[in-house]
């Protein structure tokens, strides 16, 4: 670790110190020359319980990858290689998260991976992931009302109320969840989650009585995984289709690191909340496409039908097949619960585009008024424009634009990955950082779990996942150059935001030992805690910066 400037000293305090300057914490030992200086009534504020932010990781794993398209994956790959490949995805996340946590816990920013891969890797790295996690969350948004309103179809024709009018009533919704303050939307997420995780649990209930013949007479076992293209369906190709559908279906699970710089007490409820992800992942996934794959054999039709939102998708759901078993209305049970689902990705959409926004703006990287937050610490000219960009995507859908829409589906869809691949990358580089500057890691607050492994297997795994996107293409018998396009077009953009910035600003590889570890947003009574963290230890380690 750099040693401390005799200008930076005073004889009252030594090396440990901190120097707060407004609302941002310097910490001497380490090079924080470039972290921006707010005042203290411009910052976000610290709204987020323990329960929140555990309810928030809770909220990113359930979703609609869970419970309709998890029925074509075990179409596709049967019920052992969906299995797998739910277990490999599932297991990358959980390293990707604890590489998250590690950097998230000691400098919580709204920023999150984008700002960590600025500091850490690149600042054109950080632009480009900003960018496209920005604009990911926004489409995501328009996706959701228009999915909502699709839903909602199930018991209301549209004839009779029309669905953009619906779509309408679900943005105002969001728009002033995240209005009103960060607890709001924390509180939402909250009790969205509550409903999801109920689910989950009854239906591995029913399923497993309905496995055992205790509820609808038929002893199952494991039957169905002796029939026609099971255990594992078109070997390892199967699986890497199922690859793809597993990935989406846990996105959003980074939005922790999101909310970390909200957290009332990021060094301890951070590391809580990601600790419990690896058993969510278990019970929510793992255990439910187990069950799935016992209970409905793979080649059922029905399955291969049951990816999309609409209604009959929701009629097929595996969900719904299983609990049909034992609750008749219940169709209408998971259409109600499928509802909320979209509308919490929708709230969450909104939050994290905004935070995003916002961070790109305090770091120089977008214009200077979307870093301004309110009162209340709301960042409302970035909310605002965040609602544009969603209302413009859904009326871009409206009006008959059906292919530039799907476009910026693609260029959104894929940056998920994209940003998980900036979250293994940034950690990496953060550890070595942290230990050149001198950093004893045996003092971080929470420690990823098996570095440098963790982070190197997401980042690999990450990378196929990206590259296989067009894997069912290319296995058609006459692939079409326009859906390859389709397919990889959120590559190239990200790649262009990425050269672009990188060749206006000619930035570089941050060095080792310039890599700024300085925090900001903390509260008076943080600052004891962070002391410890950046104390530089007696032997500084030598690395080389590249």
């Amino acid at each position: 670790m750099a040693a401390v400037p005799s200008s930076e000293r005073s004889s009252s305090q030594s090396t440990r110190s901190v120097q707060k300057i407004g609302s941002v914490a310097k910490l001497p030992s380490f090079h924080s020359d470039q972290q921006p200086i707010l005042p203290a009534d411009n910052e976000l504020k610290r709204g987020l319980k323990a329960r929140h932010l555990s309810m928030i990781s809770i909220a990113g794993t359930i979703g609609t990858g869970l419970f309709l398209a998890s029925g074509a994956s075990i179409a596709q790959a049967g019920p052992l290689g969906a299995l797998i490949a739910y277990t490999m995805i599932g297991s990358m996340v959980f390293f990707m998260m604890t590489s998250l946590g590690e950097m998230a816990t000691l400098i919580p920013t709204a920023g999150s991976f984008n700002t960590y891969a600025a500091r850490f890797v690149d600042p054109a790295l950080g632009f480009s992931l900003g960018v496209n996690y920005f604009l990911n969350w926004a489409v995501t948004v328009a996706v959701e009302i228009a999915a909502a309103a699709m839903i909602l179809q199930f018991w209301v024709p549209v004839d009779v109320f029309p669905g953009w009018a619906w779509s309408l009533i679900f943005l105002v919704f969001m728009v002033a969840v995240n209005f009103m303050s960060v607890r709001a939307y924390g509180e939402a997420e909250y009790w969205f989650s509550i409903v999801k995780i109920l689910t989950v649990i009854i239906f591995i209930i029913v399923g497993i009585l309905v496995d055992a013949g205790v509820v609808g007479g038929d002893k199952i076992g494991f039957r169905n995984w002796t029939i026609e293209g099971a255990p594992i369906k078109d070997g390892f190709g199967g699986i890497l289709g199922v690859f793809l559908v597993a990935g989406f279906s846990f996105q959003g699970t980074e939005l922790i690191g999101i909310a970390a710089g909200e957290s009332e007490n990021p060094r301890k409820n951070v590391p809580k909340a990601i600790k419990q992800v690896f058993w969510r992942i278990l019970l929510f996934y793992i255990i439910s496409i187990f069950i799935i794959g016992l209970v409905i054999p793979n080649n059922d039709p029905r399955l291969l039908n049951s990816g999309g939102v609409d209604k009959s998708a929701i009629a097929v759901s595996p969900f719904t097949l299983v609990l049909e078993k034992a609750f008749k209305p219940a169709s209408h049970i998971m259409n109600a619960v499928i509802l909320i689902t979209v509308l919490s990705a929708g709230n969450s959409g909104m939050y994290a585009s905004t935070r995003t926004l916002m961070m790109l703006a305090r770091d120089g990287k977008a214009p200077a008024v979307f870093g301004r937050v309110n009162s209340r610490g709301i960042p409302m000219q970035a909310l605002a424009f965040t609602t544009l960009i969603s209302a413009l995507c859904f009326c871009a859908s409206l009006l008959g634009a059906g292919e530039v829409y799907q476009w910026l589906l693609n260029i959104s869809s894929i940056s998920g990955f994209i940003a998980w691949l900036g979250i293994a990358l940034s950690h990496y580089r953060f550890r070595r950082a942290y230990v050149a500057q001198g950093g004893d890691v045996s003092r971080l607050p929470y420690k990823a779990a098996m570095f440098p492994f963790g982070p190197i297997y997401a980042l690999l795994l990450c990378t196929v996942v990206v590259c296989g996107q067009g894997y069912s293409e290319f296995t058609k018998p006459n692939p079409k150059a326009i859906n390859l396009v389709a397919c990889y077009i959120g590559l190239p953009f990200f790649i262009a935001m990425y050269i672009g910035y990188k060749v206006v600003y000619k930035t570089k590889l941050v060095p080792l030992m310039e890599c700024d570890f300085s925090v900001s947003n903390l509260e008076d009574g943080d600052i004891d805690e962070f002391h410890e963290l950046y104390e530089p230890s007696k032997n500084q380690t030598d690395v080389k910066d590249q």
